[in-house]
């Protein structure tokens, strides 16, 4: 059993006959039943696993997304699980505090894997209608997320983010912070022994091997920062190692 869930629309194809506002109703009807079907799919699995965080996570609900790929191997195991992606783009810390009760606690999960900080860095560099988050704010809003969630009893695995550009020698001050953040993110973990999954370490050692001509994209993503489908395997082949570690299987 598992369930790939992610926020979006019913999509219906044309029909000419009925109006604008039936065919409002009519996804409106369709999505509440699709949610309340996968919601309680979710309840039913004994383990319940949600992946929180950014357009990185939004996208990996996909059909050929990570979360949909750690799903799909999960299932092949024949254990009784679940997983759910709850990412949304532009998504950094302070948002996922906000929605954590929402999105994550309201489906009881067991197991809460928190991928964020790519928007916490980014934003600081690269636009101007957004801020980024200072690291005391950041190191504060993940020792809250892994205090709630584990108030419910559910297991928090805590990543470190992926990368801001392939160039694992790139001297880019974007590169050079999420460095930094991951050291954070490493930091608290080890403070609230939660388990870490050290996704940034995994893609330097991955792409210091495959990006000899040092690329800023193409290599597991398709900008510097969003995975491509090397990326998503690669990220769910990680993730898929992380969970078995940590459920013993």
């Amino acid at each position: 059993m598992y369930l790939v869930e992610k926020a979006g629309s019913v999509i219906l194809g044309s029909m000419n006959f009925i109006t604008s506002c039936q065919i409002f109703t009519m996804r409106r009807t369709f999505f509440i039943l699709f949610l309340f079907l996968m919601t309680l799919h979710l309840a039913q699995a004994q383990t319940r696993v949600i992946f929180l965080g950014d357009s990185i996570t939004e996208a990996g609900a996909n059909p050929d997304g990570y979360v949909t790929l750690v799903a799909d191997s999960m299932q092949a195991l024949e254990i009784d699980i679940a997983v759910m992606g709850a990412g949304i783009s532009g998504n950094k810390v302070p948002d996922l505090l906000e929605r954590l009760d929402q999105d994550v606690l309201s489906h009881t999960p067991t197991h809460v894997v928190i991928y964020i900080g790519i928007n916490d860095v980014w934003h600081h560099f690269e636009f101007d209608h957004v801020m980024g988050t200072d690291s005391v704010t950041f190191q504060e809003g993940l020792r809250e997320l892994i205090d709630r969630i584990e108030q419910v009893d559910a297991t928090v695995l805590l990543c470190t983010p992926s990368v801001i550009g392939e160039d694992t020698e790139s001297d880019a001050a974007a590169n050079q912070r999420l460095s930094e953040y991951a050291q954070l993110i490493r930091n608290v973990a080890k403070e609230k022994r939660v388990h870490l999954c050290d996704l940034r370490a995994a893609f330097e050692a991955y792409l210091t091997e495959q990006n000899s001509d040092r690329l800023y994209e193409g290599v597991l993503t398709t900008d510097g920062v969003h995975l491509n489908a090397k990326g998503n395997r690669f990220v769910a082949d990680f993730m898929i190692r992380e969970l078995r570690e940590v459920l013993g299987i």
